[in-house]
């Protein structure tokens, strides 16, 4: 079943952050009265909310974006459930334990993605697998090679996020990850995080220089001590 109009502007929302309605009318090809007239529907739902933003001399232009309602309207992959077991395990093993059971779902990860990514040794490839990989999960992933010649991989949802709230040792075991696939031929550090109250996740991915092949698979673990 095809998406309602209102729907695919949450999505737009949840993907690209705040628009106004001309934006994301040309996005979604109607008219900017359409596309107001849908925010205005959404608002009085409580899904969205409007900021109005100066820019110049002119007008301010007002801008929509989704409210904490409007984001529970994504999946959230039984988030109570995820809570009851990280707190069942944390009473029964201690941290200890829940460490060690995150770092096997690291260990069987890093399998499972290498495994997909096996034969790919462009790191522009790697990065578009990944996150193929990651939309498919849920995380509503993208990859971007800016005109400065950044490269992001950007997760604008995390399905997983009530669980990664109480047990900060998820996200950084995702950073771990991340860094373990594209070593040695990059290095990842974190820009955005859901966590600290950012709209996504985001990772910078730094190529290195050739010859430049230190890993640092191990090095890295608990070195971002902003992203756990």
């Amino acid at each position: 079943m095809r998406p309602s109009t209102a729907d695919r502007l949450l999505e737009l929302l949840k993907s690209r952050g705040p628009l106004n309605a001309t934006e994301a009318a040309n996005l979604l090809g109607m008219t900017s009265a359409g596309a107001q007239q849908q925010f205005s529907r959404l608002a009085a739902d409580a899904l969205v909310e409007a900021e109005d933003r100066k820019s110049g001399r002119g007008r301010p232009q007002r801008y929509w974006r989704l409210t904490g309602k409007g984001h529970d309207r994504f999946p959230d992959r039984h988030g109570d459930l995820a809570l009851e077991l990280i707190e069942a395990i944390r009473t029964l093993f201690g941290d200890e334990g829940l460490d060690r059971l995150i770092h096997q779902r690291e260990k069987s990860t890093l399998a499972v993605y290498r495994d997909r990514l096996s034969g790919r040794s462009s790191l522009v490839d790697r990065l578009r697998i990944l996150a193929s990989i990651r939309a498919a999960e849920g995380y509503m992933a993208e990859f971007h090679a800016e005109p400065t010649g950044e490269l992001l991989l950007v997760e604008n949802h995390c399905p997983v996020c009530a669980a990664a709230s109480a047990c900060r040792g998820l996200c950084r075991s995702e950073l771990e990850i991340f860094r373990a696939l594209l070593s040695p031929h990059a290095d990842v550090e974190r820009k955005d995080h859901i966590q600290a109250g950012d709209r996504r996740c985001s990772y910078r991915i730094i190529p290195r220089r050739s010859g430049d092949t230190a890993g640092n698979d191990g090095a890295g673990r608990g070195a971002d001590a902003a992203g756990t």
